[in-house]
């Protein structure tokens, strides 16, 4: 009896002993739940109740110059998302089934999501209402609501598809702009995103009587841009004529811009590529054999594609950039535009022992005056008169053109010039600069050139927006042009346009001239490189030049059609059409 008194004791004092230890191993326990892992719990279950949906931000719409005309827009589609943790362990399955046979998805990626221990997975964005209307009336004949959730969202369109292509540029799947206007504007044109949230409790019920907390979308700003769409199409539908006639393998880009306000009235690249299907590569020979090419091969050739070359790519100007060179020589009082006899073309001119020819060496010009050089575009002319201005003084001038930093034209990924620096410039390199080769410039910033000389000799800053306006008041606010220093004044600006007016009417820009009018202008080529055998063929000119109101640049890159590269036989008659359709549709009067 005594013995077994003491093993019920034994007994007690043993369960007493386990009953601590496992008091002491819960407090423990509980004690590194609540203090050390309190965070980590607290989210999870916060993952659990609260969930909370984002409501894009519809875009702000893109406009042309008139404000009417819709470039870029955000139209309304729906997103698919679910709630993992709300929706039932027997339902993930066929609820994943469901989603992927609808949205046209991989099953197993589709119930990986479902299946995750997170509050919220996307499933499909930007879907068409009728595939979402599909879901819904499976939902009500399932009678399943938890968990699963549609939502409005928008889709970025451009209901002109490839115009403006390379100025307007696109969005990623996640509505950011990744290129054009629409990156270099993203933030104003984002806005501010909604929201859905709500607390739920472990059955997916709403907890309380608040419901969902709806906070609404702010949508993002609009732009209006200079672009007038009509001249954007003119423009395009001769370029696009000009390359394929005359085969340019590296195609073109031709630039009208207004000399009074900076306004790029139209801008294109070609070739063009569709906004609304970016990643669709443009060249036939590439869409042959585009599943062969590796990842980087195929990002490069997209980079290229939406490159705008017109900002982007540098190029050497050739003989147009002789008007450079004109202008500082008027300016600087070492020539007048009529001075007859006053150069001498003997088919070339020897600078520091290496004899630089004319185009022309095989029939000298002779005696001219430098209205004479500027129509024949003879080298030695111009040669003669860097030499006279001397590389400091022809420095400046290319500083206050603004050849020596970018235009800041509002567009993304503008280059810049290259040119040797100024004290490694020697008289033979100043000789070349003179009549425009051996170094390069952009588009944007030769069009930005003969701006200013059309605008007085006041120089203006390019932009592609001139207003943003309020989507919902309506209120637009106008952004200034930006006028920088006076490079030339009024008087030599007169007379550099009244010798581009003479290029056009009797010189190498005949093809460029529009009946009834005063055209100004000037022709170049150049070779694109060292000994490629490649050649630039461009026209730079102003209209009307008795009060200019365009000027345009046609740039097209190895032209190998049978009309050759030269500039006059090959770019003028380009910027010619261009000039007389725009001339009649802005109904500027007849001149002459």
């Amino acid at each position: 009896m005594l013995v077994s008194n003491l093993d019920s004791k034994k007994r007690i004092v043993i369960i007493l002993f386990v009953v601590n230890i496992i008091w002491i191993i819960l407090c423990i326990r509980v004690g590194i739940i609540q203090l050390a892992q309190g965070d980590k719990w607290k989210e999870k279950s916060q993952k659990q109740q609260y969930v909370s949906r984002s409501i894009t931000a519809g875009r702000g719409t893109i406009y042309d110059s008139s404000g009417e005309i819709i470039l870029a827009k955000s139209s309304t589609v729906q997103t698919v998302t679910v709630n993992p943790v709300n929706i039932a362990k027997e339902n993930k399955e066929k609820v994943a089934r469901i989603l992927s046979e609808i949205f046209e998805l991989d099953y197993e990626k589709v119930f990986k999501k479902v299946s995750k221990i997170s509050s919220i997975e996307t499933i499909a964005k930007r879907v068409d209402k009728e595939k979402t209307d599909k879901l819904r009336i499976w939902m009500e004949e399932n009678n399943l609501y938890t968990g699963i959730n549609i939502d409005e969202d928008t889709k970025r369109y451009y209901p002109y598809s490839t115009l403006a292509s390379h100025i307007i540029g696109f969005v990623g799947s996640d509505n950011q702009g990744l290129d054009g206007i629409e990156a270099k504007y993203n933030e104003l044109l984002t806005g501010t995103n909604g929201s859905i949230s709500k607390m739920l409790d472990a059955k997916g019920n709403i907890i309380g009587d608040g419901g969902e907390n709806y906070e609404e979308s702010i949508q993002g700003e609009n732009l209006i841009l200079t672009i007038d769409m009509n001249i954007q199409a003119i423009v395009e539908k001769y370029l696009e004529d000009a390359c394929i006639e005359n085969v340019c393998t590296d195609g073109g880009n031709v630039i009208v811009m207004d000399p009074r306000n900076g306004d790029i009235l139209a801008m294109a690249t070609y070739p063009y590529y569709d906004l609304n299907n970016p990643y669709k590569i443009n060249k036939s020979e590439l869409q042959d054999v585009w599943s062969e090419l590796d990842s980087s091969q195929k990002t490069l050739s997209l980079q290229a594609m939406w490159r705008n070359k017109a900002v982007a790519d540098t190029y050497e100007p050739g003989s147009t950039f002789k008007l450079v060179t004109a202008s500082a020589a008027l300016e600087e009082k070492i020539a007048t535009p009529d001075q007859s006899g006053a150069f001498c073309c003997t088919g070339g001119i020897e600078i520091a022992g290496v004899r630089i020819k004319c185009w022309r060496y095989y029939r000298p010009h002779g005696s001219q005056s430098l209205r004479n050089g500027l129509m024949n575009s003879c080298n030695p002319v111009f040669i003669g008169l860097g030499q006279k201005l001397g590389v400091s003084k022809y420095y400046e001038y290319l500083k206050k053109f603004g050849f020596l930093e970018k235009t800041g034209i509002d567009l993304i990924g503008e280059g810049g010039s290259i040119f040797l620096k100024e004290e490694r410039v020697g008289p033979v390199e100043l000789a070349t600069i003179s009549f425009g080769q051996r170094f390069e410039v952009t588009p944007i910033q030769m069009i930005t050139m003969v701006s200013a000389i059309a605008n007085n000799g006041k120089y203006v800053k390019p932009r592609v927006v001139r207003a943003t306006q309020n989507p919902l008041t309506g209120e637009v606010k106008e952004i200034e042009p930006v006028y920088k220093n006076q490079v030339i004044s009024e008087k030599t600006a007169k007379d550099v346009l009244s010798m581009m007016t003479s290029v056009v009417s009797e010189g190498t820009g005949k093809n460029a001239r529009v009946q009834g009018y005063n055209v100004g202008g000037k022709t170049g080529t150049s070779e694109d490189g060292v000994n490629t055998g490649k050649y630039v063929t461009s026209f730079i000119g102003v209209a009307p030049t008795d009060d200019p109101e365009v000027c345009i640049l046609v740039t097209l890159y190895n032209p190998t059609g049978e009309a050759g590269h030269q500039g006059g036989t090959v770019a003028a008659p380009v910027a010619g059409k261009i000039l007389n359709e725009v001339i009649n549709y802005l109904e500027i009067e007849a001149t002459n």
